[in-house]
């Protein structure tokens, strides 16, 4: 065993999208930070689909990027088509999500964190913690190179004994192409910890010259659309389109004719996998009264002809993947480049963490991710910047960062996992916050900034484009409260749509009302449309 000679104050195992988050809010605390991985060429990987935000997933990146994090600027880089979705409903559970180039993300974000002040990105396989008593003081990889911290943030993913199962056929591994993570788990019983065994999966990638396009649902984006992260322009570039197609009765009865070599009924896989978004074998057996599911098919990128079947996640034999697909129109000819496969891997019950993400039984031990029982990139981040803070927090011997349920949904989430426990797969939802009606996607800058900023994670330029917002709307609200419609303002009301009125009312009355927008006040107003743009926080990317 060798010394590396340089000791840190965290060290952050694994450079997924925890991981990142977590190395670059420990620098930006002007921590020394060590961030390792198994593969330099697979930072910040989209393992599974290529997209960003969704249904209160979107809510959690604007929450990072409001806190100084990463993923917003990210995506809004990396994006090839944005949509809101949950337009027909009220504002608290709009969300945004947009597709990503995935080689163009995961590119973008190696960048910044091998670049980043502070941060040492470097290769390795973790296989043991150092421990002196009860306080972690390092870890040891498998090269038997033995780096020193001060705190440990462990965000390991689906690498823990991890276990990739296609049909009856199962080898060791922790994604697709790339080796487990083994050792860990036992060291983290050894502390007392419950370790437990999960399991996802991901759809078969099929190549976009098979599709039939003709026979599909076009979705295209939104026209201009909104960045994900505070400091961005609406985005004008040219979007990709996405498709929506769907399952039909011999589809299901490919399906079914296939459940005999399917590893998830034959008892191979043991692993408790996803409620919410289940295999495909699994809709169809527990839902057989429904004739049909969609399938989006969402491209991975603009230099790649692999498309994501989102709504497929198969672990059946690559044949019978091959049968099912080919029995939907639109992929009558389809080929498969990659088939799809279920994986297991061991996680951590979170409710053995304190709300600061640090392990109860070893002192400086913090996790993030997927190992607290967590699916999704967007919950990962948000852990990852909360682990990364804390973990900092925890060397100067100051109060953590404790996000309220009633500040955010990465507040509700950590809550949730510490609390109750996590014997599932746990994804973010709006229906999970009992305070969604205030935790909006436009206002997580007003709600999180000024405590991003107080802990240092907030630079100036970020500071100074809030501060310029937040009083364009002040001075947008006096001029609501001090603007009036009268009854006589025939045309004015004639271009609000409004009908007769008897009495008087403010512009901020006139809010109140479901058929009046801000929008429709600015078109009437010079000042009040200067002052919206303004108010949005139209800002500009680093």
């Amino acid at each position: 065993m060798s010394t590396y000679g340089k000791k840190y104050d965290v060290i952050v195992v694994g450079a997924g999208h925890a991981g990142c988050e977590a190395a670059l809010a420990a620098a930006r605390m002007q921590a020394k930070t060590l961030l390792l991985n198994l593969n330099l060429d697979a930072v910040a990987q989209m393992s599974c689909n290529p997209a960003i935000g969704g249904l209160a997933k979107g809510h959690l990146v604007r929450e990072v990027d409001a806190l100084g994090g990463q993923m917003g600027l990210a995506i809004d880089i990396a994006g090839i088509q944005f949509r809101t979705l949950n337009t027909k409903k009220g504002p608290a559970v709009r969300a945004l999500r947009a597709q990503a180039d995935r080689v163009v993300y995961s590119r973008y974000m190696k960048r910044i964190v091998e670049n980043y002040p502070l941060v040492d990105l470097k290769q390795g396989s973790v296989k043991e913690l150092k421990v002196e008593g009860e306080r972690v003081c390092g870890v040891v990889t498998k090269d038997g190179i033995e780096f020193e911290g001060n705190a440990v943030i462990l965000t390991t993913g689906t690498f823990m004994q991890g276990l990739i199962h296609v049909g009856l056929d199962h080898y060791a591994g922790g994604r697709g192409g790339e080796p487990p993570s083994d050792g860990l788990s036992d060291q983290l019983k050894s502390f007392g910890l419950q370790v437990g065994r999960l399991k996802t999966g991901t759809p078969p990638r099929i190549y976009s010259g098979s599709i039939d396009y003709t026979k599909a649902q076009r979705q295209p984006g939104d026209n201009p659309a909104r960045p994900f992260s505070f400091m961005n322009k609406p985005v004008v570039r040219h979007q990709v389109c996405c498709y929506i197609t769907e399952t039909n009765e011999a589809t299901h009865e490919a399906i079914r004719g296939g459940l005999d070599r399917s590893p998830l009924y034959s008892g191979v896989i043991e692993g408790i996998g996803p409620r919410y978004c289940p295999s495909i074998e699994d809709k169809i057996v527990r839902f057989p009264e429904k004739l049909s599911h969609q399938v989006f098919l969402e491209p991975e990128g603009l230099d790649t002809a692999e498309v994501y079947p989102n709504g497929l996640p198969t672990s059946l034999p690559a044949d019978i993947q091959l049968k099912f697909l080919r029995t939907i129109p639109a992929l009558a000819n389809v080929e498969i480049m990659r088939p799809g496969y279920a994986i297991e891997y061991d996680y951590v019950d979170p409710i053995q963490l304190r709300n600061s993400l640090e392990t109860r039984t070893v002192s400086g031990l913090f996790h993030a991710g997927q190992i607290n029982g967590t699916s999704g990139y967007e919950e990962a981040a948000a852990q990852g910047l909360v682990a990364g803070v804390n973990a900092v927090q925890y060397l100067r011997n100051s109060e953590p960062l404790v996000i309220g349920r009633d500040v955010g949904y990465a507040g509700v989430l950590i809550d949730d996992l510490v609390s109750l426990g996590s014997k599932e797969p746990y994804r973010m939802f709006t229906s999970r916050a009992e305070y969604r009606l205030l935790l909006r996607e436009d206002n997580a800058d007003q709600r999180l900034t000024p405590i991003g900023r107080k802990l240092g994670l907030v630079d100036d330029v970020r500071w100074r484009l809030f501060n310029d917002k937040m009083e364009a709307r002040e001075r947008g609200q006096k001029k609501l409260n001090g603007s009036r419609v009268r009854p006589g303002d025939v045309e004015l009301l004639k271009q609000l749509g409004i009908g007769e009125m008897k009495n008087g009312q403010s512009f901020a009355e006139l809010l109140k009302r479901p058929d009046i927008s801000i929008e429709q006040l600015a078109n009437v107003d010079g000042k009040i449309c200067r002052l919206y743009s303004q108010a949005k926080g139209t800002g500009r990317a680093k």
